[in-house]
């Protein structure tokens, strides 16, 4: 793939998710866990996640980056609304909240990236393949499971005579 081709990819991907997370969504999808989960690997596969001249910065800032990454999915995932309609479905649709959150993850995603180039690590777009589809993934689990979590809140109990 033509190096120029893969930054403008990525981005189209990663504004294809905020996207979808502005429209209402049932909470048991699990598409978008598959396609954050997608990007996890392609981002382990391409290599150069670590820069092998300057090891221990770099794994020191790669460790940085995977606990901001879930940090801030964890955050966004607590801005999106969760409820759930008459016949006991969760739905999901994100809020200004979450959009003020993802501009945040951009916000920490380029510091790190300046932090690395401070330090003189190699940039690769590895590092941000990876670094959405772990904030992603989180998320996406994270609200998956206030779904389930809402819907074991309000079930019935089971007629059921024992």
């Amino acid at each position: 793939m033509e190096p120029i081709l893969t930054p403008v990819l990525i981005l189209l991907a990663a504004a294809f998710v905020v996207y979808r997370q502005m429209m209402t969504r049932p909470t048991a999808r699990n598409g978008l866990v598959y396609v954050a989960g997608a990007m996890i690997v392609l981002g382990l596969v391409n290599g150069a996640l670590i820069d092998t001249r300057h090891l221990t910065i770099s794994i020191v800032l790669l460790v940085v980056e995977i606990v901001a990454a879930v940090a801030l999915g964890a955050v966004r995932a607590a801005t999106v609304r969760v409820w759930m309609d008459a016949a006991g479905a969760t739905w999901s649709k994100a809020t200004g909240w979450t959009m003020l959150a993802w501009a945040g993850s951009v916000v920490a995603r380029v510091g790190l990236y300046y932090a690395g180039t401070l330090f003189g690590l190699a940039s690769s777009t590895s590092s941000i393949l990876f670094f959405i589809g772990l904030t992603v993934g989180v998320q996406a689990l994270l609200v998956a499971w206030r779904g389930r979590a809402l819907a074991r809140e309000t079930r019935p109990e089971d007629s059921f005579v024992r």
